[in-house]
């Protein structure tokens, strides 16, 4: 008969055997410890939904370059509803669960035009409840993205509003507490190789907020016909209708645009030092040298 003492000591010396190997041994990963690979990106690109706003106006313009006057110009004609800045490219959907795209995607939707949807949305409910049938947003940064407001509106129409560069780094400057100056001519390109790009892309109205100020009927009887309404001389006296609050983040808030008359335009400084691109697109502007 085998002595149960033996067999503990075997069973002992066996264990300690193999607690030595897995301490030695580089350690073993099993299927579930292995990542999966990551999925390639999704390329389903969904269609165009019906919007409800088929043909709204943007205006693209650099900051401070006056759009906040045009703006209210086009506020106060009784077919336009201009409300401030919307700011929807800031306005984004998330899908948070791994399944929701493929849910989307079952819906023909994806994450871009959910946005779209999103962004259709709320131009429609601004112009319903003002009870007009021409929206226009003003918002600066739409410049930036003018590619893909095209492709969420293909029928939008769109207004050029140029400003001289020089002058629009002269009303960034005066405007900050600290200005960067090699920050703010680097913002104004930016926004300047936008505008041209959009300018020879689009067909896009073109007016400056030098003739806007200088001339304001010539300029808005042309806005006006560009968009298929009849001028009303009412928009000259954008003073006497209400146009919300003017402050900061949603357009001009100067006392400039408090006052409720049309201004001069701050003219560019002859002897402006613009960096050589910015002198290039000015002149094609028709800014002269």
């Amino acid at each position: 008969m085998r002595d149960p003492r033996m067999s503990a000591i075997g069973k002992g010396l066996k264990r300690r055997g193999r607690l030595v190997m897995e301490a030695v041994s580089p350690p073993r990963r099993t299927l579930d410890a292995i990542p999966a690979p990551r999925p390639a990106a999704d390329p389903y690109t969904a269609p165009p939904a019906p919007r409800l706003v088929d043909s709204p106006v943007f205006v693209l313009s650099s900051v401070r370059s006056g759009s906040t006057l045009l703006r209210v110009l086009l506020n106060s004609h009784s077919r336009i509803r201009a409300p401030h800045e919307m700011h929807l490219r800031t306005v984004h959907v998330h899908l948070s669960r791994e399944f929701t795209a493929d849910a989307m995607r079952a819906l023909h939707l994806d994450k871009d035009e959910l946005e779209h949807v999103l962004w259709d949305r709320v131009l429609h409910l601004e112009l319903t409840r003002s009870g007009k049938d021409v929206i226009v947003d003003k918002t600066p940064p739409n410049v930036l993205i003018w590619p893909r407001l095209r492709r969420c509106w293909p029928n939008a129409r769109h207004i050029l509003l140029l400003r001289h560069p020089g002058a629009v780094i002269a009303s960034l400057t005066d405007r900050r507490a600290d200005p960067d100056h090699e920050a703010i001519r680097a913002e104004v390109l930016d926004y300047s190789e936008k505008l041209e790009e959009a300018r020879r892309n689009l067909d896009c109205h073109v007016i400056t907020y030098e003739e806007l100020t200088a001339e304001p009927e010539r300029v808005t009887r042309g806005v006006c016909d560009h968009l298929g309404l009849p001028w009303e001389p009412g928009m000259l006296d954008y003073g006497s209708k209400d146009h919300g609050t003017f402050r900061p983040q949603l357009g001009d808030w100067s006392s400039t645009i408090k006052s409720g008359r049309i201004q001069s335009a701050r003219t560019a400084a002859p002897d402006a030092d613009l960096p050589p691109r910015l002198r290039e697109l000015a002149e094609a502007w028709g800014y002269g040298a």
